[in-house]
């Protein structure tokens, strides 16, 4: 029996213990698992909604979303990960289901941004993002901007 619950809060919404977890996933995953020692706290979760799902106080997947204006002219989501505990369990996808819903109904449009790793291209494509063409590096990463109209 799964007890997983999603939660989507802005910033100032946050727990102390949500946001120390949230922080710790997504020093797990881009961190310790990616070997990408980068600047996470960035002074842009001020300006995100954040998405993810947990379980017993623990993140199992993670986005952060933008609306228009803030990274990209469109809206974007950012930061996806899921956790080593959350594998498996069909999260990534309903994670970003979830995000493209939220940008619908909160920010009234579909266009969305992201920055892809190269990996997780055909992932993306699923739900109607395309290759912009535009490639580079990010932290030794391959990265993609894609997006959906």
């Amino acid at each position: 029996m799964s007890n997983i619950v999603w939660k989507i809060k802005t910033f100032d919404e946050f727990t102390v213990s949500e946001i120390y977890q949230v922080l710790k996933a997504r020093i797990d995953v881009f961190v310790e698992e990616q070997n990408c020692p980068y600047p996470d706290l960035d002074d842009y979760d001020q300006k995100a909604l954040h998405l993810w799902a947990e379980e017993k106080g623990l993140v199992l997947a993670y986005c952060r979303i933008f609306n228009k204006g803030i990274k990209y002219d469109e809206t974007s989501i950012g930061r996806v990960l899921t956790t080593e505990k959350g594998r498996g369990k069909n999260l990534g996808r309903q994670l970003i289901q979830y995000a493209v819903e939220t940008i619908e109904n909160r920010f009234h449009t579909s266009e969305v941004r992201i920055s892809a790793q190269d990996y997780l291209l055909k992932f993306y494509s699923e739900f109607g993002f395309e290759d912009t063409g535009k490639k580079y590096l990010e932290d030794d990463i391959p990265h993609t901007e894609m997006v959906k109209k």
